[in-house]
């Protein structure tokens, strides 16, 4: 290894700078990170009146959802040298090299008036102490824990970092005086989804007849990087149909193939099998329609995608808790394909495509009986069932309870079912048909009203690609 001068380790990012106004969906972490742009912008405005701001501020929440952007924003606003490394980039096989690249990294953040570093992944650097630990991680996380002592508030350096596993985190890193400001980075609501949705349209040529609301609701669980995947993958797809737009059906198509996989054209199934599809995912239709508290249908295919052989989709209404109306509901839901084939074809010839419908509804019931004190029998009381100091007498009641509430799910969907089996019959066969129907249409099927031919529904598309083409 060659002796002299080398080029410092720690340069600042030269990548593109951001701003709030690029950050959506995370208003209140925005606004609790103001103060900070302030301090950055002069430091010593602050300690006027002897307060201190934090030296460390932790982001955490689940991937994707914009840690690392938001530091970067944070940096753009104040206008400050960014440095930014990971926690996997310090420690290499040579003993030591890790604990000098952190005062690398800190010596060129001192020769700066204000800075901020960044270190992503904080767990791989930062993670719990042990005896068992190699002695080059722990020297590591030693010179980590000097340098955030060693420098003051008033020097104009904020050290910003993300883990997506927080409680991993050595105390020593998270105490007053080092990582003492905890900022939580949550999957973005209805709104933010809506604001993150809005800003990367506007990179790609979307149809009028897109509705970004309706988009919003139906990526329920979607971080921020799910949301720009969905956005590129309907772009891609209507390129590759040589649309002149990036309709509603290619977002849906988008949606679909993130959440189930790629449909399985090849797949071949027979025309029994494709019924008996179509009766089943009919059923969670119907009882989603009919039953008070469900969540709103969206729409129903029977083309198999990913590990399904059809679909029901719903649109979730955003709400931060439910009732034991719509906790009953979504068992019904979840039991109506079942029951929709053991009507149609009889209880020998049930198949075995209900498996996670019944996981889904055991998985509620359970929650209701053991979490939300929902059972008269067990009563107003949290159970952890792998808690050792449940008694036997205990885990059965639960055990009869949960089974009591989805057998209690059958019975409701089957008087429904068999009071509603002609429109069942209509649905299941328009299934077959056109392979997807949304909300209206499924409502004008068992309603007897008519819609569009398949063949009309293939001519239409035809001639709006020959005329895109063509364009």
């Amino acid at each position: 290894m060659k002796a002299g001068p080398r080029s410092p380790w720690a340069q600042p990012s030269q990548d593109k700078t951001y701003k709030f106004s690029d950050v959506h969906g995370m208003d209140e972490a925005k606004e609790d990170l103001q103060e900070v742009v302030e301090f950055l912008k002069d430091p010593s405005a602050f300690a006027t009146l002897g307060g201190k701001l934090p030296k460390g501020i932790l982001l955490t929440g689940p991937p994707g959802t914009g840690k690392t952007l938001l530091a970067r924003a944070v940096a753009g606003e104040a206008g400050v040298p960014f440095f930014s490394a990971s926690g996997s980039e310090f420690d290499e096989v040579f003993v030591g090299v890790g604990a000098k690249r952190i005062r690398e990294l800190f010596a060129e953040a001192r020769k700066k008036q204000s800075a901020i570093i960044f270190i992503d992944e904080l767990d791989a650097v930062g993670g719990k102490r042990s005896f068992r630990d190699a002695n080059y991680h722990r020297q590591t996380l030693n010179q980590l824990l000097v340098e955030m002592d060693g420098f003051l508030q008033t020097e104009g350096i904020v050290v910003m970092a993300a883990t997506n596993f927080p409680d991993s985190l050595d105390p020593a890193l998270v105490r007053p005086g080092r990582f003492d400001k905890h900022i939580v980075i949550s999957l973005p609501d209805f709104r933010g989804r809506a604001q993150i949705l809005k800003h990367h349209m506007k990179k790609v040529t979307v149809s009028p007849d897109v509705d970004t609301m309706i988009l919003a609701r139906g990526t329920t669980g979607f971080s921020g990087a799910d949301l720009e995947n969905l956005v590129n993958q309907a772009a891609v797809q209507a390129a590759r149909e040589r649309a002149i737009a990036v309709t509603s059906k290619h977002f849906e198509w988008a949606r679909d193939k993130i959440m189930m996989g790629a449909e399985r054209k090849s797949m071949v199934i027979s025309e029994e099998e494709k019924l008996m599809t179509a009766y089943h995912e009919g059923g969670h239709a119907l009882v989603a329609l009919y039953t008070p508290g469900a969540m709103p249908l969206h729409k129903v295919t029977c083309m198999p995608r990913g590990h399904t052989l059809g679909v029901t989709h719903f649109l979730p209404e955003e709400s931060y808790s439910t009732s034991l109306k719509q906790y009953l509901a979504q068992i019904d839901v979840s039991m109506g394909g079942r029951i929709a084939e053991e009507l149609i074809y009889g209880a020998e010839n049930v198949t075995s495509g209900a498996s996670s419908d019944l996981r889904n509804a055991t998985q509620t019931a359970r929650a209701m009986v053991q979490h939300m004190g929902f059972s008269e029998k067990v009563g107003p009381v949290y159970y952890n069932y792998d808690d050792n100091t449940i008694s036997t007498h205990t885990k059965d009641t639960i055990e009869e309870e949960i089974r009591r509430m989805l057998v209690a799910g059958e019975q409701r969907v089957l008087a429904l079912l068999k009071s509603r089996e002609a429109e069942l019959h209509r649905l299941a066969h328009a299934l077959v048909e056109h392979e997807t129907l949304d909300a209206d249409e499924v409502r004008k099927v068992v309603a007897g009203e008519p819609i569009r031919n398949i063949k009309e529904v293939v001519e239409d598309d035809l001639s709006r690609m020959g005329e895109s083409q063509a364009a």
